[in-house]
């Protein structure tokens, strides 16, 4: 089959296109041909050997994906030849073979049935962003109606967060340095857009939001912008840490948590076990399903074209970036 070889860690230049062993069926497993894939940054971080993941070289990256059913191994029940099925939380594109592929084996546990009403492609994007946003939305418990001000709103995890978040109830300002991406996000519910390298965003959003502040904050940028969002936290309020496009934090004090007892939390989809991953799954849907959201797609690459792919993840799309694998 054909795949792109992970030969060492260090760069995705370091990627090639070649012919790849047929994958292995293990006992609990399921034999997908690959329909759709997904890009997310953690596949390049995993690349350039920054994230905690040490795969056995060379390794083929890709977390997301939807195929059809080649082949079921032992002790599997519940799915058939020709099924449609879409990859969630697991060890795939992680610690084994991803689904950057034509065809790959995953544990069934981690495989869903495409939600009623999606596209393949929509079902070979969604899950790492929505568990992330899920995780990031609910790792404090329970918010009741809140204010939720999502940073780099117009990426793959801020595009579920703002949906779920309004979908929830919740009062959603988002962060975006477009203002065409802004527009965008206010019909996918936020209440109110500002643009973080603008230097009265701050002020406008607490302009905007009167005696309120914000209660939860995900932040997916990190770096210096990282001390901004504790100006327009309000008391007890909680910020979810997703990701940091922007590098690591500078110069934080941590003085600035204590007089509103702000809470930090990291987020890590790999801590659910796959009955919480599966858990999670269902709740997303049923929350997506409140406000007809759907992911939401910026574009399509064919296979061989995955360097490209990633130059567009890299250039900040509105929305998710997907490989054409296997013509349906």
């Amino acid at each position: 089959m054909k795949a792109w070889l992970l030969d060492k860690l260090g760069s995705i230049e370091n990627l090639r296109f070649t012919d790849a062993p047929e994958p292995e069926l293990h006992n609990g497993d399921v034999l997908l041909e690959i329909l759709y894939s997904a890009l997310n940054p953690a596949d390049r971080y995993l690349a350039e050997g920054a994230y905690p993941a040490r795969p056995a070289l060379p390794h083929i990256l890709g977390r997301d994906g939807v195929g059809k059913v080649l082949a079921v191994g032992a002790g599997v029940s519940g799915w058939q030849l020709g099924d449609h099925a879409l990859i969630i939380r697991g060890p795939i594109g992680v610690d084994r073979p991803g689904t950057f592929a034509q065809r790959v084996a995953v544990p069934a546990n981690c495989l869903a049935r495409v939600p009623d009403g999606w596209t393949l492609p929509q079902a070979s994007c969604a899950s790492l962003v929505y568990l992330t946003a899920w995780q990031a939305l609910t790792q404090f418990g329970s918010l009741g109606r809140s204010v939720v001000l999502i940073t780099g709103a117009s990426g793959g995890v801020g595009v579920a967060a703002t949906q779920l978040a309004s979908a929830m109830g919740h009062h959603v300002i988002a962060l975006s340095r477009s203002q065409k991406k802004s527009a965008t996000l206010r019909t996918l519910g936020a209440a109110y857009t500002a643009d973080p390298n603008d230097p009265t965003w701050r002020k406008s959003v607490l302009s905007h939001l009167g005696s309120r502040h914000v209660d939860l904050a995900i932040d997916n940028i990190g770096g210096a912008g990282f001390s901004d969002l504790l100006h327009v936290m309000g008391m007890w309020g909680k910020i979810s840490v997703v990701g940091r496009l922007a590098g690591p934090v500078p110069e934080f004090n941590t003085a600035s948590l204590f007089f509103r007892r702000l809470r930090i939390g990291g987020v890590a989809v790999g801590s659910y076990t796959s009955d919480e991953a599966q858990h999670a799954w269902q709740q997303v849907l049923e929350t997506l399903a409140v406000g007809d959201h759907h992911p939401l797609i910026d574009s399509e690459f064919p296979l061989e074209q995955l360097p490209q792919a990633f130059a567009r993840l890299s250039a900040g799309p509105m929305g998710k970036v997907l490989l054409r694998v296997t013509p349906s």
